[in-house]
């Protein structure tokens, strides 16, 4: 997979972002960028395991295609098939299947579009909640930590805050923020991506949580790159 870390003055552009929105708020925010959210190996499995099943069940509906099959290994000389022979001609069609399948999903871009989106809405959100209870929750004085993650591979972006600003901002409050995101991130601009959502939700941040005059900057502002 090409390598898509950002460059030193994207890094730069998000961090002076972070630290301008944080200017006007209590809030603190919090960037991350990830490659992936997840490597998807259980999805391959499953897919394999179709294919093997997929087998038997095409030749429960065209039962010819096997005796065809031992037909055409003895040259037309066998007699009528027998059952071990079947067996043994499915069980080896079935591995086969398996295999084939197993290892041409070990190619990563072939298994990410073979992920259902569904999937991927679950693994990048639990990524992003994982993050940001490590990174962000309830390490301000006020809760009011946000995550702002971007999972590359899976063109998903997920916005997590901490219990003050869950309890203020509805999260469909949020919208504007994510679409500048993947708008800019789908045009190749990630760093202009991410800057745009952090100045939509400074200004959220703004209205519920106004910076005071003892605020201090708790979190780092710049970004996070896995």
């Amino acid at each position: 997979m090409a390598d898509r870390r950002m460059d030193d003055a994207g890094h730069r552009l998000i961090s002076e972002a972070v630290a301008a929105a944080e200017q006007g708020t209590a809030g603190e925010i919090v960037t991350i960028v990830a490659d992936r959210s997840d490597a998807y190996h259980d999805v391959g499995l499953h897919w394999a395991i179709a294919a093997m099943l997929l087998v038997p069940a095409l030749l429960a509906l065209f039962p010819h295609w096997i005796v065809m099959l031992l037909n055409r290994f003895s040259n037309g000389w066998a007699e009528e098939p027998r059952l071990a022979s079947v067996m043994l001609a499915l069980f080896a069609l079935m591995t086969i299947a398996f295999l084939v399948v197993r290892y041409a999903l070990a190619w990563m871009p072939l298994r990410m579009a073979l992920t259902p989106g569904a999937t991927k809405d679950r693994r990048v959100r639990r990524r992003a909640v994982a993050f940001f209870k490590v990174g962000a929750e309830r390490r301000t004085s006020g809760r009011t930590g946000i995550l702002i993650y971007l999972s590359m591979a899976e063109h998903r972006a997920e916005i997590v805050a901490d219990e003050a600003i869950h309890s203020r901002v509805a999260r469909e409050a949020w919208g504007d923020a994510m679409i500048a995101l993947i708008d800019h991130v789908r045009a190749g601009r990630t760093a202009e991506g991410m800057a745009a959502a952090v100045a939509q939700v400074g200004g959220i941040l703004a209205q519920a949580f106004p910076r005071g005059a003892d605020d201090v900057n708790e979190l780092p502002d710049r970004l996070i790159e896995l």
